[in-house]
């Protein structure tokens, strides 16, 4: 037997790759094509991305890739406080100053490209309505300049709140701790063309109460009474806060009796409670009231308030028909316009006007309607009252229906009107204001 010994073909099978391929001609291929392949240009306020190649004492050198290297001057990168930044190999951000300069160098900035992208950020915050945080870097005599992202924008005094307005000083130096301290803000107003940015602490601090107000105001309902706190007066109410919530206390619901200005009425600050009587949760509004849970006059109505008493009352509206008045006790009536004078007049304000203190005689008292007739003829029978009322049924007719506005007119004349102003307070006379500010 013999041994044959098989000899490898020449045409056997080989993986061609697993033989490693050095061919130098694709390579210098390669590197022709890029070499003369054409660069992107570069245009000025471009941002581009490089890497830091050398440290020169007057810059950096910076490749762009595509083989094209930029310098960013010493005066151009004042931001990069800390060294380890710029180490070589290192990438940044920049800012095309000129795309290529006589020398044939590409001229960027690191100052401009994070100011660019901060401008960016800021927008971005401005339109999703976030909320950022700055640093006071100076002020002046209209407010503080507060730099964020590289961007340095103007917050108005009058919406500069907290530990910064106590620091701040509105000539001279300002006092320690003022620079530097962080400031939380939300933007107002932004045009880069322009280079105005205006912030506001005020905003920020408001957007705050809004989202506890969102959540505080789920746990309320109406007919809760609840302790608050006087945050503030206007013409129209009492402004409360009850724990994250503000709400309005009208000026129809402080009292029974007349209240003219809410202002002399509580103080700011005092502690009271209050009834909530309705509630808005699309508009985040709380309705409050004050005098509900004192009794109502009717229900203390005293056996010395009887048909022919003659009492002190005041004026409190004036209608087409007669006036309104308050008596003792917050109890209201209505002095018909032929209850005003012996002599024939057309409108109450001939004899009368609001706020006037007047002496009146109770003609009639309807426990269950509520109602209470009144008159400022003194000498004037009862009696004969009631005769000529029932002589002339068709006026006394007219006069019921008219009388039944004593308990709804005013309070929703005045409602309607000023309820809209519910969230109307000092912001919107300061808005006025900063209009006209700019970063100095």
């Amino acid at each position: 037997m013999s041994n044959t010994e098989e000899t490898p073909s020449k045409t056997s099978d080989i993986n061609p790759d697993s033989i490693p391929i050095n061919n130098p001609a694709i390579d210098t291929m390669e590197s022709l094509i890029e070499e003369f392949s054409p660069k992107e240009i570069l245009e000025r306020g471009e941002i581009v991305d490089g890497t830091v190649i050398n440290i020169q004492d007057n810059g950096l050198v910076i490749d762009l890739g595509q083989k094209s290297e930029g310098f960013v001057p010493k005066n151009e990168m004042r931001s990069l406080t800390n060294p380890e930044i710029y180490e070589k190999g290192k990438s940044l951000i920049t800012y095309v100053i000129f795309p290529e300069t006589q020398e044939g160098t590409i001229l960027l900035s690191v100052d401009r490209a994070r100011g660019e992208q901060g401008w960016k950020t800021l927008d971005v915050a401005r339109q999703e309505g976030k909320t950022l945080i700055g640093k006071i870097v100076d002020s002046n005599k209209g407010g503080a300049v507060v730099e964020c992202e590289g961007v340095q924008g103007f917050v108005p005094l009058s919406q500069l709140i907290g530990p910064a307005r106590e620091l701040y000083t509105p000539s001279g130096p300002p006092k320690p701790g003022f620079i530097g301290m962080a400031v939380e803000f939300r933007i107002t107003e932004l045009n880069r063309r322009r280079n105005r940015a205006i912030f506001s602490e005020r905003a920020a601090l408001e957007a705050v109460k809004l989202k506890l107000k969102s959540e505080r105001i789920k746990d309320l309902n109406v007919g809760d009474i609840v302790k608050g706190k006087v945050l503030g007066t206007s013409k129209f109410g009492v402004f409360v806060e009850m724990d994250g919530a503000d709400g309005l206390i009208h000026i129809s619901e402080l009292s029974w009796d007349t209240v003219l200005d809410p202002e002399n009425f509580v103080q700011i600050g005092t502690s009271l409670d209050v009834q909530i009587i309705k509630i808005d949760l699309e508009n985040l509004r709380i309705a409050l009231s004050l005098k509900r849970l004192q009794p109502e006059p009717w229900e203390m109505i005293s056996s010395d308030v009887s048909v022919g008493t003659i009492m002190k009352g005041t004026i409190t509206k004036l209608a087409s028909f007669g006036a309104f008045a308050r008596v003792k006790g917050g109890l209201e009536g209505l002095i018909h316009l032929s209850e005003l004078s012996y002599d024939k007049i057309d409108v109450p304000s001939d004899v009368v006007r609001e706020g006037q203190e007047v002496e009146v005689k109770i003609i009639k008292i309807e426990e269950e309607r509520k109602r209470l007739g009144l008159s400022l003829l003194l000498d004037k029978e009862v009696v004969e009252h009631a005769l000529n009322e029932g002589q002339s049924s068709q006026n006394s007719e007219n006069n019921t229906e008219e009388n039944s506005e004593i308990n709804t007119e005013e309070s929703s004349d005045d409602n309607t009107e000023e309820n809209s102003e519910i969230n109307t307070e000092e912001s919107s006379d300061d808005n006025t204001e900063e209009s006209s500010e700019e970063k100095n």
